[in-house]
């Protein structure tokens, strides 16, 4: 038996009054979904464990078995992993996002969605004028970039961005936990303000402004961490003797080459709601011919509900089904050795909020000959009475990687 994870960032969500009180999940149409969820078993997962923010990084983990207070150090050192950057002893990493800001307000985490290309540019230049021996940007994907600070000190109160979008950026800024990080706290704090001293006069957010498009005028570094102790997934599970992840996003490629995972890139792979599914459908397909377990990750959705986005959110769930769910399945069913399929979200990303919450996540489980239960269709309310109950920690990858 191969596994499959098709993994839709966000996906979940709360009741939207314009759509009848219905879920997105409920509302969308998603035949391929449902038609797995009919002839297979379904439950809720409880992705983030107590004490941790709502995070991805937190959920994705979750989600493929890890400890999280075993192994957990923030987004950094992961964004580190995926752009090949090399922690040594002391090194503290950080996810750093280049920003919106508007005035004292924080516009948005992504800086209108800039390009990579625009980005790399910028991060040089910061680079160039801001970094030190100690001092270290890299550029990353979009608006996802890694900052390393050697000697810092982790214990660090700071406020992921997309958590405070129209909100005065100022109160959010980075505070110590202890006296001994105070250092750090002002150092990150400094790098700060003096980016939104820099950033706006830079060619490529005048050439942005001109455009009508936001400035990307500041960084803001979050969720400090040092090299953490992942044990690869083929350790943990016998039966993965070579696994793949698929994903735009270098967060979820950083925690895949830490569990042992090879990357594979799919051209024209955005992270957003045009991102390539053709392609990364295709490519788990191709995947699945060599590899005992493959890991699809769409971030589509999230992006869309950070925006509040609710027609783009129901857009990028259908997306997920039509061009995805049902291709993989169409392609797998009749394979002489059979694939279990797992669909879910890692977290609600709910639109009226416009960031993560912690609320356990829909998931279902299909192979060829299972037992179904009773649940006809996969979305947050019908999962709720579905035969796997309520999961937390390593269950739902013990559980799912026991199919054989």
């Amino acid at each position: 038996m191969k596994h499959l994870i098709i993994l839709g960032d966000g996906m979940a969500d709360w009741a939207v009054p314009s759509l009848g009180g219905k879920t997105l999940l409920q509302y969308a149409q998603t035949p391929y979904m449902d038609q797995l969820a009919r002839m297979g078993r379904t439950g809720m997962l409880k992705t983030v464990a107590d004490g941790f923010h709502p995070g991805s990084e937190v959920a994705n983990m979750s989600v493929m078995g890890y400890d999280l207070p075993t192994v957990y150090e923030g987004r950094g050192v992961l964004e580190a992993a995926s752009i090949g950057v090399d922690l040594q002893e002391g090194d503290m990493a950080m996810r750093c996002n280049i920003i919106c800001v508007e005035g004292d307000t924080l516009k948005n985490h992504s800086a209108g969605h800039i390009t990579t290309e625009e980005a790399d540019e910028l991060i040089r230049f910061l680079d160039e004028k801001l970094g030190s021996d100690r001092i270290h940007f890299y550029t990353g994907v979009q608006y996802r970039h890694l900052l390393v600070i050697k000697g810092g000190d982790k214990r660090l109160a700071c406020v992921p961005p997309h958590d405070i979008p129209l909100q005065p950026f100022r109160p959010n800024m980075v505070k110590a936990l202890c006296p001994e990080a105070q250092e750090t706290a002002d150092l990150l704090n400094d790098l700060i303000l003096k980016s939104q001293q820099l950033l706006p006069t830079h060619p490529v957010n005048l050439k942005r402004v001109a455009e009508g498009k936001d400035p990307a005028n500041s960084i803001w570094p979050w969720s400090p961490g040092y090299r953490p102790q992942m044990e690869p997934l083929a350790e943990k599970y016998p039966s993965i003797h070579k696994g793949a992840v698929i994903t735009a996003v270098d967060l979820i490629r950083g925690i895949g080459r830490y569990a042992g995972l090879r990357c594979i890139d799919v051209e024209g792979a955005t992270g957003l709601y045009n991102t390539n599914y053709e392609g990364k459908a295709q490519a788990a397909i191709e995947a699945l011919k060599t590899d005992d377990f493959v890991y699809l990750h769409v971030e589509a959705s999230d992006e869309a509900g950070h925006e509040g986005d609710v027609p783009l959110k129901l857009q990028t769930i259908e997306n997920l089904d039509r061009r995805i769910v049902g291709p993989v399945y169409e392609a797998v069913k009749q394979w002489e050795e059979p694939v279990a399929i797992a669909v879910l979200p890692d977290h609600p990303t709910p639109c009226e909020l416009r960031t993560h919450t912690n609320e356990p996540v829909p998931f279902l489980i299909y192979y060829p000959g299972m037992v179904p239960d009773v649940v006809q269709t996969y979305d947050e309310v019908s999962c709720k009475e579905g035969g796997y109950g309520l999961l937390e920690k390593d269950e739902f990858m013990n559980l799912f990687m026991d199919i054989q």
